[in-house]
């Protein structure tokens, strides 16, 4: 710590040498700087205050019909991006600021002039931008202001309407792209159900459903086959013993009972054939307890029992017949005659079912091939449907996009995009803003002071003195031999005096120029104010 405030001491006798020095460049320095401050020309400032007013009641109540964007964030990227060299171009044309320049160099001069100038300060919370320029004429100013206000309040309205009209051509062109597509979708759809009209599953059935249901109404048949051959064959057998001979009147009544007993109602079996493959049909897709079924059941409870009442009425006349007769030979004949009239509806039962075996044998066949068939023509007719489904989504969003689009594109047309305000047209403030005459000159003052000692320690530098036996020592390395001390006189030290209180004179009028200089700056301006 002794070593550094040995050489702090060193260094201060040394510049002390060259005080003159720093004084003058001191004053040459604070002269040219208070100059320079007091000749800068006053510049004043033009603004204007806008408010962004993004509230309409509209917007709520077009909430989900009509897209919104973010006004908050559309206007603050505009105010952001206000500032740009086209704007200012244009600015520098209408306000008349380039009527002065004579070459691209000074048009450029003076764009880059005015961007520099140009300000915009926003308050986010509020929505209150402020519109400023600095000039030191004050009705360039003015002109520059009103001229940008223009710009802010034209740039506002074109964007949304723009990026609209944008967006509805982008989705015209892409719902003409997916109405081929879909209309492609639809064709392939429509040759797939033609190709495949007659393996295609009806009332929500498959091809596994189907087939056990023909392979039921088979069984059914050859069942009902099997009965009227049965039938058939028991009446032609009764019928050869009568040719013979061999029957007699009990036999024939037994077989007239039986016959009669046996022999089917085609109108009511054809009926309750009906209501049995409906009921199958109702017990696939509900239950016991549903209205349909319990309807068809007590259906086909009525057919049965209108059957046996027929049935019942059959063997009754068939009784009756051989005693109406009596006992000659007419009454084996009208029995044979009956017998033969039997015989003849059984073949005729036989026929029917005979073909509807092979009708349902037929079915059946078909649709043995179509259930081998089918898992690929249903993985084929999924995609088919599952391309024209995702075809058809596409195309009902994007028209309902495009509607949105418009309603939204309307909304911004009756609505706009904010409402934009102007709180206070572009004035001047009547008190230049710039320079600050106070701080230049407080600077001005600072860098004479800092000149002048930097002026000194220069010159101690450049023609270093000692004053000190031990810094000589360091500096040239060599022994010191002896010191000669100089004798100070009474005249010396007068000397030393007065040249003291001239430096002293020197410097303090420097400062308290710069000081009155300083108060009479500060004193106008306050009466300026007031």
């Amino acid at each position: 710590m002794n070593v550094l405030i040995a050489q702090l001491l060193a260094i201060a006798r040394s510049m002390w040498k060259y005080r003159w020095t720093g004084v003058a460049v001191a004053w040459i320095t604070g002269v040219l700087g208070a100059v320079v401050v007091l000749v800068l020309p006053d510049r004043y400032e033009a603004s204007a205050r806008i408010y962004v007013d993004t509230q309409s009641i509209l917007k709520p109540l077009m909430s989900g019909l009509a897209v919104q964007p973010n006004v908050e964030q559309q206007v603050m990227m505009l105010s952001r991006t206000l500032i740009s060299r086209p704007n200012v171009e244009k600015l520098v044309r209408m306000a008349d600021l380039d009527l002065k320049n004579q070459s691209k160099a000074e048009q450029e001069a003076t764009i880059d002039t005015v961007t520099k100038n140009l300000s915009i300060q926003s308050t986010a919370r509020d929505n209150l931008y402020t519109l400023s320029y600095r000039d030191s004429d004050q009705e360039s100013a003015k002109r520059v202001v009103q001229s940008f206000v223009s710009i802010f309040l034209e740039s506002s309205l074109g964007s949304s309407r723009k990026d609209t009209a944008t967006a509805t051509t982008f989705i015209n062109e892409q719902i003409k792209s997916y109405e081929a597509k879909l209309e492609e979708a639809e064709s392939r759809l429509k040759e797939f159900r033609l190709r495949n009209i007659q393996t295609m599953a009806g009332e929500g059935k498959d091809s596994a459903a189907r087939l056990g249901e023909i392979s039921a109404q088979l069984e059914r048949a050859r069942l009902d086959y099997r009965e009227a051959v049965n039938a058939r064959d028991a009446a032609r057998h009764q019928l050869e013993a009568e040719r013979k001979g061999t029957g007699a009147t009990g036999t024939v009544q037994s077989l007239l009972q039986e016959s009669a007993t046996a022999v089917a109602t085609p109108e009511i079996d054809a009926r309750i054939d009906a209501q049995n493959r409906n009921l199958d049909a109702l017990l696939q897709r509900y239950t016991d307890q549903h209205p349909d079924v319990i309807n068809a059941r007590k259906t086909i409870k009525d057919l049965e029992a209108q059957k046996r009442k027929e049935v019942i009425e059959l063997r009754k006349a068939a009784m009756a017949a051989p005693l109406l007769g009596g006992p000659s030979g007419g009454s084996t004949n009208l029995a044979y005659q009956e017998m033969g009239r039997l015989l003849a509806n059984y073949e005729v039962q036989v026929a029917a079912m005979r073909a509807r075996v092979d009708e349902y044998s037929s079915r059946y066949a078909q649709a043995m091939a179509a259930v081998k068939t089918a898992p690929q023509m249903e993985a084929e007719g999924a995609q088919l449907n599952r391309d024209y489904a995702i075809h058809k989504k596409n195309y009902e969003d994007l028209v309902s996009r495009r509607e949105s689009a418009a309603m939204s594109g309307e909304l911004d047309v009756a609505s706009g995009v904010a409402d934009f305000r102007l709180i206070d047209p572009p004035r001047v403030n009547p008190k230049p803003v710039a320079p600050n005459r106070l701080l230049l000159m407080a600077v001005a003052m600072l860098l004479s002071i800092a000149l002048g000692l930097f002026a000194a320690f220069a010159g101690s530098q450049i023609r270093p003195v000692f004053y000190d036996v031990n810094d000589l020592r360091a500096r040239v390395d060599l022994p010191i031999l002896g010191v000669v001390t100089r004798l100070i006189t009474d005249e010396d030290r007068r000397r030393h005096r007065t040249d003291l209180i001239r430096f002293t004179i020197a410097s303090g009028s420097l400062v308290a120029l710069f000081v009155i200089g300083l108060a009479v700056m500060a004193f106008l301006m306050n009466r300026q104010g007031g």
